[in-house]
């Protein structure tokens, strides 16, 4: 087989599509490195598109026809093969481009049945002429559709052969450009114009943490080889290519240019709408901006005119202020003045063995773990010692070892109080509950008393003072907590291994103490750290509301809508990878992995699903998946998300990282997740890029992966209605419910409805915000002489768009579409509260039976299964009732 050239074209190809793939020969490449060109910046998208790939044409007659499209040398039009029309008709000027879509945004990609089989990041749309006409493509990856979107709206910015010129002199280009040139002379000390290699690749690597310095040499040579250079000195112009290749990701760049249209660099009006419309920022203040720019932005010039470049953009979206966990969330920010039965509690098992429980070594480091963990529940073994007092362990676990043979000095109880009195508060400042599991004689049960007053002093219970008090001040509520009872659940004592059960199967029972063996890593223990570390991380997690309050109705096994509790719609779109580490023991495999991502919902049965991405290819250092998911959440409360990430192999699937996130700790937008290893211990730099949009959803349904697409909710305004209790007073209380019932769903579907609609006709997705609307619709509203053809005005307080003068059809389209949601809207806000009060009165009267509810059943002679059934219906009513 003859051998590829070490110098490649410099146009990025396609590798999987392009024209003459199938008649050329197989070839060995016996570079380091893959052929194809990394994308990082409009003049590598023009370049792709001047080469041509195949792209599929969606056709409102629902078929698909493959055809090969290029981009005409000057710029100036697409063409496209084959045709049946003529060789000049089978072409689309760039003049002619009104706007670029992203995703299945038009009717031919909604309403035809081909469409639903291709992936909607893949699809794009060009919408050109004066009728509005779209041509609806599909490329062959996601990748090179961002391609082809990127190169089409840098013309439309830069129309004519001087978009050409156009692509070295952008602001972005020319900052960057102007940075390295700097750091690149700090590092020529002799000021030749040329550095030694080393000194080249300790530069890149400093400006550049997360890139190999190995990945980072090899460029350096390759370089060299297709320059047939001698020497290993490396000049500007190569330290700023490889700078360039190693260090821009392309899926970073592509949202770049998409939010910065022409110039490569955002600037504080661009970086604030990022901010409100894709990261859900309320109101982002300019200075806020600015100060993102100061602080990110690496290029003196960037910093000076308050702009960001794609080093300073990708540094952002790296930093916290951008990862997926709320920062809410990194404080105590729940009630925490409710009884200890309303809270979820961290919970330990047997932390002081090492090793299982059978004939595990007894180590004091474990309980000091388990506690700057945040374990709130800590279980302590006690058997009778030799000196007199007790030790830690207990004689079933002494005797295992006898019979093991094996010697184990043994743990006195007072080293292991101490050492929980020292760090009992380090991580969290609320009450630690002690589970003493003593089997120990008369006398040194006194001795465990005593050690018990010494080890903790006043901190070990209330002092007669604060029950006083609470006593005298609040007794209603001290009788009714101490009315309250907490659950503890263990690990069945045949789990020798010290292996962990699942705890989301006893948490969705509502089980406040799940024990856990924090000495055990693994799955369940991710489970665990997700689900504690919201609230500040200090080991109490509120329940759901449907288990703490008084009358609500809820099954644990439930497979479809908890009543009470409006499901959410979860879209997750895992774009990238990045500085993945090798797999532990997968040192035969050399720097090569297959990675792939998988994603588990976990929650109560409705709720739980897997899916899973496509494997990267080999050798990417930072893989790009682009694939989006969507889930259904029936009780989000209970919810846990998890990133797994392993390597795909044929013997077995290696572990990579995983992060696991509570749902209503999910950020929504474009985020940033931080791996953690099999321990639980951050990954250096390692990290997923990810999108996520969630939104209100009726219905149920298990996870899919149909992209964006949500269906229009139907007109049969269909309500969760009120069950027959067959107690007389009760059901005439809950009988003037059924109209306001009615009327609020029927509200909600219409404004559903006219906001999808509007939503469709700006071109944009189902998940899309109304901000990223108008943002869509502004300069649809431009008309080419240069005043607006709408003006915005408000009417009895409700923003409403007024035509100035004539219209096109699609522009009428559109406004009337704006009409109609904001009628729809004003109609909601308008009746709402009328609506609402009714319901909430009915409740009102509702509740008024409840003390009483026993007896009402016998007086109307319900029996046992009779008054259990009404009881429950009662619950149920009042829980719908509650919600609405």
């Amino acid at each position: 087989l003859p051998c590829s050239p070490l110098t490649p074209d410099p146009r990025p190809q396609d590798p999987q599509a392009q024209k003459a793939a199938g008649s050329r020969k197989k070839t060995v490449s016996f570079s380091s490195m893959p052929s194809e060109k990394k994308v990082s910046s409009a003049a590598d998208c023009l370049a792709f598109m001047q080469c041509g790939c195949e792209l599929k044409k969606v056709r409102p007659n629902a078929r698909l026809y493959s055809r090969f499209y290029t981009l005409d040398p000057d710029l100036r039009c697409l063409r496209w093969e084959p045709s049946k029309k003529e060789g000049d008709r089978a072409r689309l000027d760039i003049a002619s481009i009104r706007e670029v879509r992203t995703g299945k945004s038009t009717d031919t990609f909604r309403h035809h049945g081909p469409a639903e089989q291709l992936a909607d990041e893949a699809a794009f749309s060009i919408i050109h002429g004066d009728g509005y006409q779209s041509l609806d493509l599909a490329a062959l990856s996601a990748d090179v559709a961002n391609i082809w979107v990127t190169g089409l709206r840098f013309l439309l910015s830069h129309p004519g052969p001087g978009g050409g010129e156009a692509l070295e002199g952008s602001p972005g280009s020319v900052m960057r450009a102007a940075w390295l040139a700097e750091e690149f002379r700090r590092a020529d000390e002799d000021g030749f114009g040329i550095v030694p290699e080393d000194t080249a690749v300790g530069t890149v690597c400093r400006l550049c943490p997360g890139v190999k310095e190995t990945r980072v040499r090899r460029k350096f040579k390759e370089i060299q080889c297709q320059k047939e250079k001698l020497t290993s000195r490396v000049t500007l112009e190569e330290f700023q290519e490889a700078f360039c290749e190693l260090c821009t990701r392309p899926d970073v760049y592509f949202l770049l240019a998409q939010l910065s249209k022409e110039r490569e660099s955002l600037d504080a009006q661009d970086l604030r709408l990022f901010l409100e419309t894709e990261q859900g920022l309320a109101l982002a203040m300019p200075e806020t901006c600015l100060d993102i720019i100061r602080r990110h932005e690496p290029s003196a010039q960037g910093r000076e005119r308050g702009l960001l470049g794609v080093d300073g953009f990708t540094r952002f979206l790296l930093s916290p202020e951008c990862q997926l966990f709320d920062p809410e969330h990194r404080r105590v920010c729940q009630d925490m003045g409710l009884p200890l039965s309303h809270y979820y509690i961290s919970t330990s098992h047997r932390s002081h063995l090492v090793g299982g429980q059978a004939q595990g070594a007894l180590d004091l480091a474990g309980l000091v773990r388990a506690l700057k963990l945040g374990c709130r529940c800590l279980e302590l073994a006690a058997s009778d010692g030799a000196g007199g007092e007790p030790v830690l362990g207990d004689r079933l676990h002494q005797q295992q070892h006898q019979r093991a043979g094996a010697s184990v000095a043994p743990v006195g109880l007072r080293s292991a109080l101490e050492v929980v009195n020292k760090y009992a508060f380090l991580s969290s400042p609320f009450p630690l509950l002690l589970y003493l599991r003593q089997r120990c004689s008369p006398g040194q049960q006194r001795a465990l008393a005593r050690l018990l007053r010494e080890a903790f002093g006043g901190r070990r219970s209330l002092g007669e003072g604060v029950a006083r008090r609470l006593a005298s001040d609040t007794p209603g509520e001290l009788v009714a907590y101490t009315k309250r009872h907490l659950s503890r659940v263990r690990p069945s004592p045949a789990r020798l291994d010290s292996s962990n059960p699942n705890p989301q199967d006893f948490w969705k029972c509502g089980c406040q103490l799940v024990a856990m063996n924090f000495q055990t890593a693994g799955a369940m223990m991710d489970l665990h750290a997700g689900r504690f570390a919201p609230n500040g991380g200090c080991g109490y997690v509120l329940r759901p509301a449907v288990m703490r309050d008084e009358v609500s109705y809820f099954s644990a096994n439930s497979q479809g809508c908890v009543p009470g509790v409006p499901p959410q719609t979860l879209r997750v779109k895992v774009i990238s990878g990045h500085s993945f580490p090798k797999p532990q023991g997968a040192g035969a495999k050399g720097e090569v992995i297959d990675p792939y991502v998988v994603l588990e919902l976990h929650g109560i049965p409705a709720d739980c699903a897997e899916q899973r991405t496509r494997t990267a290819a080999q050798n990417q250092d930072d893989p790009l998946f682009d694939e989006t998911f969507e889930f259904t959440v029936n009780l989000p409360e209970l919810a846990l998300l998890r990133f797994v990430v392993l390597d795909d192999d044929y013997i077995g699937d290696d572990f990579i990282g995983q992060y696991t996130i509570a749902f209503e700790c999910l950020q929504p937008g474009y985020r940033t997740v931080p791996l953690l290893s099999l321990t639980g211990e951050p990954l250096p730099r390692a990290a997923l890029f990810v999108h996520v949009a969630v939104t209100n959803r009726r219905g149920g349904g298990k996870a899919q992966r149909r992209g964006l697409s949500v269906r229009r909710a139907r007109r049969s305004r269909e309500h969760v209605s009120l069950r027959h209790t067959g107690i007389r007073p009760l059901d005439e209380a809950f009988r003037p419910a059924a109209t306001p019932l009615r009327e609020s769903p029927s509200l909600c579907v219409c404004v559903q409805n006219a906001t999808l609609c509007f939503k469709e006709l700006c071109g944009l997705p189902p998940a899309s915000n109304l901000k990223q609307c108008i943002q869509s619709l502004a300069p649809r509203l431009q008309t080419p002489e240069g005043p607006p053809c709408a003006t915005l005005v408000l009417k009895e307080g409700y923003p409403c768009l007024e035509p100035l003068g004539s219209l096109s059809d699609t522009t009428r389209k559109l406004l009337t579409a704006y009409d109609t949601m904001i009628a729809e809207h004003k109609q909601l806000i308008e009746n709402a509260d009328g609506v609402w009060e009714k319901i909430a009165q009915v409740q009102r009267d509702g509740m008024e039976f409840h003390e009483e509810l026993q007896k009402l059943g016998e007086r109307e002679g319900l029996k046992e299964r009779k008054l259990s059934k009404a009881v429950e219906s009662f619950t149920w009513n009042i829980t719908v009732l509650k919600v609405k």
